[in-house]
C-alpha cells in the first residue's frame, strides 16, 4: 500500500479514514477535499442494523450469495467488478458514464470529475463508525477464495467488511448523477447499485455489507445539499453536462456484464 502523505491535522485524518473505508492505494493529490468534517458525518452505527449475526438466516443469505458470486470469476462481471474496484486509478469517475449517456473524466467533465471526486470522499467515510464498531470479517477471509485485487488484502484483512464503502461511493454517485441527469435516473441509480455489488463479486464484501452500505450513502448526498460548496459544484456541473459528449467506451459490453 503507498504511504499517506500529510496535509495538516484535519486533512491527514480524513485522508486515513477515507484509505481506511475503502482499503484503496490513497493519494491526498487524487483525493482532493471533502465537503464535510469528519465531525459533521452522520452515525452509521444509528442508521443501521446489527451486521448479520454468526449461525442467522442472514449470514446463511450472505453466504449463499457469495457461492453465486465466486461462480463468476473469470467473466466479463469479474473484469467489470475488477474496474469498479480502482477508485483511484485515471478515469474512475467515469464508472457511470453509460448509465449517464456522456462521458465522465477529469478531461472531459472536469467539474463533473470534481464533483464525484470530492463527494467520494464524504460516502466513503459515511461507513465508518459501524465498520470500526463490527469488525465483520471480509468474504476472502472466511472462504479462502482469492478477491480480484489481491494487492489489497492485506490492509482488507484489517478493515470491517460491514458496511461496504465502495457500495456507499458507487450509490451514492449514483444518487448525485441522477439529479443531475434526471432522464437517466433509473439507469444511474441502478450502476451505482451494481457498483457497489462489485464489491461481493470481487469477493471482498458480503451483501448485507452492499445493501446496508446504501444507507449512509442516502444520508450523505442528503446532507451534502445543505452545504453550499457542494450546491455550488452541482450547479457548475449541470452546466457542464449540458455540452457533453456521449460515452468513449463499450457500453453494450458493460451491459452484457452487468447482465450476467
Amino acid at each position: 500500500m503507498k504511504s499517506l502523505f500529510a496535509l495538516g491535522a484535519l486533512a491527514s485524518l480524513t485522508v486515513a479514514a477515507f484509505a481506511a473505508e475503502t482499503a484503496a492505494p490513497v493519494r491526498p493529490s487524487s483525493l482532493g477535499p471533502s465537503y464535510l468534517k469528519p465531525t459533521e458525518l452522520p452515525d452509521s452505527v444509528i442508521q443501521l442494523p446489527p451486521a448479520p449475526a454468526a449461525g442467522s438466516a442472514a449470514e446463511a443469505r450472505d453466504v449463499e450469495a457469495q457461492k453465486a458470486a465466486l461462480a463468476l470469476r473469470g467473466t466479463p462481471r469479474w473484469e467489470l467488478a475488477k474496474a469498479d474496484a480502482e477508485l483511484f486509478k485515471p478515469g474512475a469517475t467515469g464508472a457511470l458514464s453509460c448509465a449517464a449517456g456522456i462521458e465522465i473524466n477529469e478531461t472531459a467533465t472536469p467539474k463533473l470529475h470534481k464533483l464525484l471526486r470530492t463527494s467520494a470522499a464524504d460516502l466513503g467515510m459515511s461507513t465508518g463508525a459501524a465498520k470500526r464498531k463490527y469488525m465483520r470479517q471480509r468474504p476472502f477471509m472466511v472462504n479462502g477464495e482469492p478477491t480480484c485485487t489481491p494487492d489489497w488484502e492485506k490492509m482488507l484483512r484489517q478493515d470491517g467488511s460491514y458496511p461496504s464503502g465502495h457500495s456507499a461511493i458507487g450509490y451514492g454517485w449514483g444518487l448525485i448523477l441522477a439529479e443531475l441527469v434526471p432522464a437517466r435516473a433509473a439507469e444511474l441509480v441502478a450502476r451505482g447499485r451494481a457498483f457497489g455489488d462489485s464489491r461481493r463479486v470481487c469477493n471482498v464484501h458480503w451483501l448485507a455489507d452492499v445493501e446496508e452500505g446504501r444507507v449512509p450513502a442516502a444520508a450523505i448526498v442528503a446532507k451534502l445539499h445543505s452545504v453550499p460548496a457542494f450546491q455550488k459544484d452541482v450547479l457548475a456541473a449541470k452546466k457542464e453536462i449540458a455540452k457533453a459528449g456521449p460515452p468513449k467506451r463499450d457500453c453494450a459490453q458493460e451491459a452484457a456484464a452487468l447482465a450476467m
